[in-house]
């Protein structure tokens, strides 16, 4: 790395000046004198007084009460940190490791070597100095934001003043991947916000809060900054491929606005992995590192210092304690005010089912009242895809699906996480950036009215976090596992023929392209029989296809064991096709219906959205209507064929492709029903463990009667959001007339599952019309 003389902020003498100076050894003296010497000889009227200072940021008490006297003799006088900044070099980063454990560290070398290392190369330190300033002006600015209470405090004040100087200056240097916060703790504690909030906080007291202000400290030394990010691709190298796919666009879009305002990054989350790929993809795009939240289950071991080293803020799980949650509203103001960024999952926890989860809004509260208190002119809300071909983890959410227990985090499962990495290729991760929420935009102006009014708040902050989520699920590519699953999923166990697989998927294929919904490359493939046969042998051997060779042609399916695995992938591209299965569903329903049957189909489509909106992301009514009239746009007069019903309804119907609803949303809807017939005799007030565990009792007794048709509708994780949609229903609540309802409930589900049946067999009807044309075509080929 070369640096420029010009690059290096320039110190300009004046007639009394103190410079505050960290060197700690004699090699950094002795470039210190020689800078000096130049300085005074550049500016020979100037008085030029040194204070020598320690290495770390707590100096001793003599050196404290020097520097009062300093600072008092002249209030005129300019003060001028210098520091001597080592030029990284040595090793490469790769070996950043060997490199500290040799005593060759790049960014600080251990003292013994230095004089060598300026004997070989002279040019890997240089001294370098921060912008000055008057010592009235630094008063003034303590006597401001501080509690201001005695002379060794505002001593104190000047060197953290004088160390963030400095570090402006190395950041230029050295880029914005290297910019952290160091002083946090004294910062926060002896500013007047800070002490002000305190005194009303019953028995809180500055030592408490300083122990909680050590639990949540954080930051990135530069060997981190470097180290993590290899050490991240290191461990998902072992199983993917190890070039992150970018939209380059996107990533030059986000670092402009990064330069403008802090950020908040909120990632969408399927995998631990993800907390590794965020900062490997700030790092290897040259942006600022962020700080990432995480709980605190993961700070065991040697891994909590050496994560908090690389920027993860560790939380507690309950934030019931009102010291505890003032001080880390405290926190995030001050890293938004000092402009680093922050990051944590929007969903708040990993989805095992592959869709989207509804947003968390705990710490955004945090944040927004930081931007409300004026910290900041804007915070922007940068949403985050991250996907995969395929995830290890799949196994692990469905054990959770059929009741497992979740394993506690530890070494040995750190270990056995590393180690499942490497067992086969799971393909390509992608990160997409799409653009940001503007925080100004959707809260007004800061100090404005939603600083008092929490309700207008709290709906402001829903409405911030839906747009970021509705944002990542538009830039999420649609891959080939996603595809293939949902393809063979459909079938019921029955094995397909390549040629099968083929033309079948083409009608998906067509509509996403359609739509101009992103799609990953192996999808576009699938054009083809050799890209297919590539998504196949990826997806064999039970992961969690199953292939069948040794007949005239192989055959792929996936067995019932396999399905809720395979349904992972399933999930993630259901938004994609989610509008189009409505109106498929609100088609067949309009068949049946008595009177206005157009009428019927808009009140049904509407009636989907309200069932399914726990489990999927939906445009607010009025655009949502839009979207489906636009989806019957490509059927000429569907309005009158669906008014005039029977056949012509039916020629809609058959007509429209990809049918595509019940292998998308037969899994819930059977949940649904499943949790529908449990609570038929249970209790008004059950719980959510006893519901969800006679639900899957029922339901491993509907498999075996084969009365449902989809073995994943057996889970924990769908019985979760089926409770939640009976109680949006009022099925929960003791009511005179429960017991009809619940059952008219029971009665609504069946009747749209028959639907699905209706639109299944369109679907049979156009594969198989297929099927006989393909074999048409080879005949009169042959």
């Amino acid at each position: 790395m070369k640096i420029r003389a010009a690059d290096i902020a320039a110190f300009t003498a004046v007639d009394d000046s103190l410079v505050l100076a960290s060197v700690s050894s004699p090699a950094e003296e002795a470039l210190l004198a020689d800078w000096l010497q130049h300085q005074r000889r550049e500016h020979p009227d100037s008085q030029i007084e040194v204070l020598k200072l320690p290495a770390d940021d707590d100096p001793p008490a003599g050196v404290l009460a020097q520097l009062v006297e300093l600072l008092e003799a002249d209030e005129d006088r300019s003060v001028v940190p210098v520091r001597v900044f080592w030029v990284p070099g040595g090793l490469p980063t790769r070996s950043k490791v060997v490199a500290l454990l040799s005593g060759r560290d790049t960014y600080c070398p251990p003292k013994v070597l230095q004089r060598s290392i300026l004997h070989r190369d002279p040019s890997r330190a240089r001294v370098v100095a921060g912008e000055p300033a008057k010592v009235s002006e630094l008063r003034q600015h303590w006597s401001d934001t501080t509690v201001a209470e005695n002379p060794r405090d505002f001593a104190r004040f000047v060197i953290r003043r004088a160390i963030l100087a400095i570090e402006r200056v190395e950041l230029r240097l050295l880029g914005p991947e290297y910019k952290s916060p160091r002083l946090i703790k004294p910062e926060v504690l002896a500013s007047t916000r800070f002490r002000e909030g305190l005194d009303k906080i019953p028995g809180a007291t500055v030592e408490k809060a300083g122990e909680m202000l050590d639990e949540l400290a954080t930051g990135w030394s530069r060997f981190s900054v470097d180290l993590i990010p290899s050490l991240g691709r290191a461990i998902f190298s072992r199983g993917f491929d190890p070039n992150i796919d970018y939209d380059r666009t996107e990533v030059e879009a986000m670092r402009h606005a990064l330069e403008a305002h802090p950020a908040v990054l909120l990632f969408s989350h399927r995998s631990y992995l993800d907390g590794v790929i965020v900062p490997v993809a700030m790092r290897e795009n040259r942006l600022p590192p962020v700080h990432t939240f995480a709980g605190i289950n993961l700070s065991f071991g040697a891994m909590g210092p050496l994560m908090r080293r690389s920027g993860v803020i560790f939380l507690r799980r309950k934030l019931d304690d009102p010291l505890y949650k003032f001080v880390l509203r405290q926190f995030v103001g001050y890293i938004v005010e000092k402009r680093f960024n922050l990051s944590w999952a929007i969903e708040g926890t990993r989805s095992r089912t592959g869709k989207m989860l509804p947003p968390k809004l705990g710490l955004l509260a945090y944040v927004a009242d930081a931007y409300l208190d004026g910290r900041s002119d804007d915070i922007l809300l940068q949403p985050v895809s991250i996907s995969f071909d395929q995830l290890h983890e799949t196994a692990e959410y469905a054990s959770y699906a059929r009741g497992g227990e979740k394993t506690p985090e530890g070494l040995s499962w750190l270990v056995n996480y590393i180690r499942a990495q490497g067992e086969r290729n799971y393909g390509k991760i992608y990160v997409r950036f799409p653009q940001a929420v503007s925080m100004r935009e959707y809260l007004g102006e800061p100090h404005g009215a939603m600083t008092t009014d929490e309700s207008a708040k709290r709906l402001a902050m829903q409405k911030m976090a839906f747009e970021v989520a509705w944002r990542i699920l538009q830039v999420t590519p649609v891959n080939a596992t996603a595809l293939v699953s949902a393809l063979l999923l459909s079938t019921r166990g029955v094995a397909l023929t390549l040629d099968q697989l083929h033309h079948t998927l083409q009608d998906s294929l067509e509509y996403l392209e359609r739509k101009q919904t992103p799609m990953t490359n192996s999808a576009l493939r699938l054009r083809t029989p050799e890209g297919v046969r590539a998504a196949l042998d990826a997806l064999s051997n039970r992961h969690p296809v199953t292939c069948v060779e040794g007949g005239r042609e192989p055959v792929w399916y996936i067995a019932p064991q396999d399905e809720l695995e395979a349904a992972f992938y399933r999930n993630s591209l259901i938004d994609a096709f989610l509008e189009t299965s409505l109106v498929e569903l609100a088609l067949a329903y309009a068949a049946r219906a008595e009177g206005d049957r157009l009428d019927a189909f808009w009140t049904q489509v509407m009636r989907l959205r309200d069932l399914l909106k726990f489990e999927f992301y939906f445009a607010d009514s009025a655009a949502f209507r839009d979207h489906v009239a636009e989806e019957m746009s490509g059927h000429p007069d569907w309005e009158a064929d669906v008014a005039a019903g029977g056949d012509r309804i039916d020629g809609v119907l058959r007509a429209k492709r990809p049918a595509i609803a019940g292998p998308l949303l037969r899994p819930f809807f059977e949940a649904y029903q499943i949790v529908a017939d449990a609570l038929l005799d249970a209790p008004a007030d059950i719980s959510e463990k006893e519901l969800t565990t006679k639900a899957l009792g029922l339901g491993r007794q509907y498999v075996a009667q084969d009365r449902i048709q989809s073995n994943e509708s057996v889970s924990a994780l769908l019985f979760t959001t089926a409770r939640q949609v009976a109680a949006d229903q009022h099925l929960l609540e003791p009511a005179a007339d429960l017991a009809d309802r619940r059952k008219a409930f029971r009665d609504e589900l069946r009747g749209i599952l028959a639907d699905m049946n209706k639109v299944d067999s369109y679907s049979r009807e156009q594969f198989f019309t297929r099927e006989r044309n393909r074999r048409a075509l080879r005949s009169q080929a042959v």
